[in-house]
């Protein structure tokens, strides 16, 4: 039956995956150290054996053979020497067991020392492994789910998959194989700390290098990823070289390639769109499946105006905004969608609005020349008209000029003669007196009484 102390070693073994022998020669050297310090000289020779099977200590120490020994821990008689190897003589040394009482004290402290050492020169071991694979893909399984963090058993170690990292549309089980991305390594108390994340876009860039040969060896090259994790991303590819189709390879036939990144996330949308140096044009190709009729920069405050057909004005701007937000994202502008009717409109009012400004440009105001001191009393003096209007012609010229001017019955009565005002009330008065006068006709007619019809004769 083994020890507690083997059944240890052997749980660490597996646990950290280091070979059983490996811990047993390091706990092996460790206790010699010890033993060395506690009952034998410091430069003796000594050596210690676990036995595998039952866990048990034998320590072996080096005495040199003498007639009459004065040091029993380095020396030993001949007599003593013959009983352990019978061909010994006197000069020579032997391995002699020299177990200590304390034997399993120090072995249990040795082991716990052998053990933290052991872990640490692993920790260090792990740190350097993983922190240069620090921006790439590994390969887990899900050991343990918690509240906050999931923990992922990478083999040599366990990493975190934070709340923050995780798709909020995948639901993940013990056991469950999973591919990260490793985000940071930091160095603990407790030993190396790995983070990994599921949500990052360079998650996508990196999934890409693996199923895309071109992305990999540089033939294609990802421009740029807007990625909204769980939902929907989109990637911006470019060829490296003439005569490739960027988007058809990160596809690929029938749609293979691109179908297995999305099942590795769990059935996010990807757009692969093609990478422009022209801003308009990348900027039309990042709307896709949208079709776009013009875009309008304006640089200085990094808004892109698209237009659109009307029917494809949703479709552009995609559920909750999904598409125009991916899409600014994507290509690094403000995107501002209009649909084509909009834009006309817009246009027609500028069309009209811009002559008016034209014109008022065009009509400056008129200043009166201002004529100094001296050139008034310079500037002769425009001789007396002699010739003599008649009254009557000069009276007709400013009626008519007058008239011309009038547009309501109150100009008429401010601008007319004396005369024509005391005619017009004159007329006014016999008018109102005729009424009254037919009036009281009226009632006098109406009181006069009838007389009666005569009698018909027969």
């Amino acid at each position: 039956m083994k020890s507690e102390f083997m059944l240890a070693i052997t749980q660490l073994s597996a646990e950290k995956n280091l070979p059983k022998e490996t811990v047993l020669a390091a706990v092996e050297s460790a206790l010699a150290s010890a033993y060395r310090k506690e009952d034998f000289a410091p430069t003796q020779n000594i050596s210690v054996k676990i036995d595998p099977a039952t866990g048990a200590v034998k320590v072996w120490a080096e005495k040199a053979i003498v007639e009459k020994p004065s040091e029993t821990r380095t020396e030993i008689s001949l007599a003593e020497a013959t009983k352990i190897n019978p061909e010994a003589q006197l000069g020579e040394v032997v391995m002699v067991e020299a177990t200590p009482r304390n034997a399993g004290r120090i072995a249990a402290q040795t082991a716990k020392q052998v053990i933290l050492q052991r872990l640490h020169a692993e920790h260090s071991a792990i740190f350097e492994e993983y922190s240069s694979k620090e921006g790439d893909i590994v390969t887990g399984l899900v050991q343990r789910i918690e509240p906050r963090q999931i923990y992922i058993d990478l083999g040599r170690t366990e990493a975190i998959l934070p709340a923050v990292e995780q798709l909020r549309t995948e639901r993940y089980r013990v056991g469950q194989r999973l591919k990260l991305y490793l985000l940071e390594v930091a160095q603990t108390g407790r030993g190396p700390q790995v983070v990994v994340s599921r949500s990052h876009p360079d998650l996508l860039r990196r999934l890409f290098e693996l199923e895309v040969p071109e992305v990999l060896n540089g033939v294609v090259e990802v421009k740029s990823i807007a990625r909204e994790a769980g939902h929907r991303s989109k990637i911006a590819v470019a060829a490296t070289s003439e005569g490739i189709d960027p988007v058809g390879c990160c596809v690929g036939l029938r749609g293979i390639r691109i179908q297995n990144i999305m099942r590795e996330l769990n059935g996010e949308k990807l757009d692969v769109v093609t990478w422009s140096s022209s801003p308009q044009t990348f900027i039309a190709n990042a709307l896709s499946p949208a079709q776009v009729i013009s875009v309008t920069l304006d640089e200085k405050g990094g808004i892109a105006t698209v237009v659109v057909p009307d029917k494809q004005l949703s479709l552009a701007i995609g559920k909750e905004g999904q598409n125009a937000r991916l899409a600014a994202k994507l290509t690094g502008w403000r995107i501002d969608i209009k649909s084509a009717s909009t834009a006309e409109v817009e246009q027609l009012a500028k069309a009209e609005a811009a002559p008016e400004e034209e014109i008022e440009a065009e009509l400056p105001g008129i200043e009166e020349p201002v004529l100094a001191p001296a050139e008034v009393a310079a500037e002769p003096e425009a001789p007396l008209e002699t010739e003599l209007v008649p009254p009557k012609a000069l009276l007709k010229s400013q009626e008519k000029s007058e008239t011309s001017q009038l547009r309501f019955a109150e100009d008429v009565l401010k601008f007319a003669p004396t005369k024509v005002v005391a005619k017009s009330k004159k007329k006014k008065k016999e008018t109102r007196e005729k009424r009254v006068d037919d009036g009281a006709k009226s009632r006098k007619r109406q009181q006069k009484p009838e007389l009666p019809d005569e009698e018909e004769e027969y």
